[in-house]
């Protein structure tokens, strides 16, 4: 079961995705500021973070900013603000997708489920890479050879 993150000032949608989502295996934790939202994002690893851009306290495109100094996490924007110009500043920033409201629930879950399948097959290739023996760790990608401690 993989844990998302919903940060998104709209309780209604919230709380709908949270049970639509629910459905299909996924833990939800629902966030209604961006400064909250970063916290928690922070706070704990998640599979994938929904980020609403339109938010109180910081807006979703400082949040996702913040997230990515520090994270990896996959975050995929859900926002009113559908033009070409937000789509490619939230891409360009650091978001893995983009999804413009109103939306499918069944779109949302297709493009979670994707961006997952992506996250697990780029986690593979790593671990295909690195090869343990004797306390030594061999990056063969990378060409680096690491001391187990």
């Amino acid at each position: 079961m993989d844990d998302l993150l919903l940060i998104d000032d709209d309780v209604e949608l919230c709380s709908m995705l949270t049970e639509y989502l629910g459905k299909y295996g996924f833990r939800v934790k629902a966030v209604h500021r961006g400064d909250t939202g970063l916290e928690a994002a922070l706070e704990k690893p998640y599979a994938i973070v929904l980020l609403d851009v339109m938010l109180p306290g910081l807006d979703g495109f400082e949040v996702l900013k913040r997230i990515r100094a520090s994270s990896a996490v996959s975050v995929l924007l859900l926002t009113a603000r559908g033009e070409d110009v937000d789509r490619i500043v939230g891409l360009e920033i650091g978001a893995d997708d983009y999804l413009s409201k109103p939306f499918n629930p069944r779109e949302l879950l297709a493009r979670v489920r994707a961006i997952l399948r992506r996250t697990a097959s780029t986690q593979m290739k790593q671990e295909q890479n690195l090869l343990r023996v004797d306390g030594l760790e061999l990056n063969r990608a990378a060409r680096i050879v690491n001391a187990e401690r």
